[in-house]
């Protein structure tokens, strides 16, 4: 029997909650006067998956056995296919059975981590900017967020520098770091910098976490999109195995963001948790993507795939950051994925300027991407929803975009971005 005097009062995991960027730059791009909006801002791609993993898609529909429920930890062709695509990186053959586990998206697969090992008065500790999922998921599961801010390039407002200029403060990781530690959550490459984490910082990172018996969390949904030398966690050393989740995407790697397929690896005595979590969640994950995901990791060295990826990743990257050369914008030169973060600091926004209450009170970033879209019809995500309000700060000139988009759509934006220069000071 309800005993509240409001029978349809929401939990406090989900009430109160401001409004998020998403509803906000939605709202925006609905309002704008200029249309069609580009939007460069959310990152799903602006293409097709590779033709080969779409023939497995559409093959895999007509098997019957693909229409039904998938094993709770996946279909077996595609355990073994992520096994032998990873164990070279992990120098050792992963067990199929026992050291992959799928999930409904790699999303999914985080909550599962958290759901499988954190409680309430546990511990995680998150890098700011974050993926702002990692913050409802730990919540979720109960736990408690602490927070290290990555720190900014000193002239980041004044040029063009490398994302691995976003550094960590190693001396605050450790101090933040206690007994009530459960996790840490580890994001490389980077969403939204683009930083990879060098081998030296993971290997800090991770003596850090073998000492306090802290476990790992790696999301490294871009795994595949790297443009300098790019080192997982997890093969560092057994130590630090011992202790390390990694995350993966099929969506990430095959352009295929709406599959919602994803996995993680790791050893037996964590992978078993997060099964169990995921069963409880939605079960199982979609069987003939699953199959097609397959398919992708099997003949993807034979066409080619990764290293094609990559290249053709760059080389939007590059040919959309013209643009911010060409106006004299400073950006963070990704190492890795498929965002760019673009100093706006020059940009001056009209004093007068009508913005909604939900935009006037949130920092600069939200005013500057509410702008964008009502003026030159681009979307871009402001990056301080991925900080805590503390450190915000940090980020609030600054927006994201994403790059994977078709070339003339690129080329749609950077025609509408030079349209800055009537503002730029």
């Amino acid at each position: 029997m309800c005993t509240t005097s409001d029978p349809f009062r929401p939990a406090k995991r989900v009430a109160g909650q401001k409004q998020d960027v998403w509803t906000i730059v939605n709202e925006a791009a609905t309002a704008s006067p200029v249309q069609p909006i580009i939007n460069m801002g959310q990152g799903f791609f602006g293409y097709n998956p590779p033709k080969y993993v779409l023939d497995a898609a559409k093959e895999a529909l007509d098997r019957v056995d693909c229409n039904q429920y998938s094993l709770t930890k996946g279909r077996p062709r595609l355990k073994k296919a992520i096994a032998d695509a990873y164990s070279p990186f992990f120098g050792k053959q992963l067990n199929p059975d026992t050291e992959v586990t799928i999930t409904t998206g790699a999303n999914e697969g985080c909550l599962s981590a958290f759901m499988g090992f954190v409680e309430p008065g546990d511990e995680v500790l998150v890098f700011e900017p974050f993926f702002d999922q990692y913050i409802s998921n730990i919540e979720m599961a109960g736990g408690t967020i602490k927070y290290v801010p990555l720190q900014p390039p000193k002239h980041g407002a004044e040029r063009t520098s490398s994302a691995a200029d976003w550094t960590l403060n190693m001396e605050l990781f450790e101090k933040a770091v206690t007994p009530k530690t459960r996790m840490i959550v580890l994001n490389t490459p980077h969403n939204p910098i683009g930083k990879i984490f060098s081998k030296e910082e993971l290997q800090t990172i991770g003596d850090v976490c073998v000492k306090n018996n802290v476990i790992i969390l790696s999301d490294e949904v871009y795994d595949r999109l790297y443009y300098v030398p790019f080192t997982r966690i997890g093969s560092l050393s057994p130590d630090i195995a011992s202790l390390t989740l990694t995350v993966g995407s099929a969506g990430k790697n095959f352009y295929a963001t709406g599959w919602r397929v994803g996995w993680l690896i790791g050893p037996e005595n964590l992978i078993k948790y997060v099964a169990a979590a995921h069963t409880r969640i939605c079960y199982s994950s979609p069987s003939p993507l699953q199959e097609a995901a397959a398919v992708g990791f099997e003949r993807a060295d034979e066409v080619g795939f990764w290293e094609e990826s990559k290249r053709e990743m760059q080389g939007k990257m590059k040919r959309f950051c013209e643009v911010f050369d060409e106006l004299g914008l400073p950006y963070s030169d990704p190492e890795g994925g498929y965002f760019v973060l673009v100093n706006m600091s020059r940009v001056q926004l009209p004093a007068d300027y009508d913005f909604p209450p939900q935009v006037a009170e949130r920092p600069r970033d939200f005013r500057l991407s509410w702008f964008l879209i009502m003026e030159l019809g681009v979307a871009a995500i402001p990056p301080t929803e991925f900080y805590t309000n503390a450190n915000a700060h940090l980020a609030s000139d600054y927006l994201r975009f994403a790059v994977c988009k078709d070339d003339d759509v690129l080329e749609g934006a950077k025609d509408r971005l030079r349209g800055l220069k009537r503002w730029m000071k």
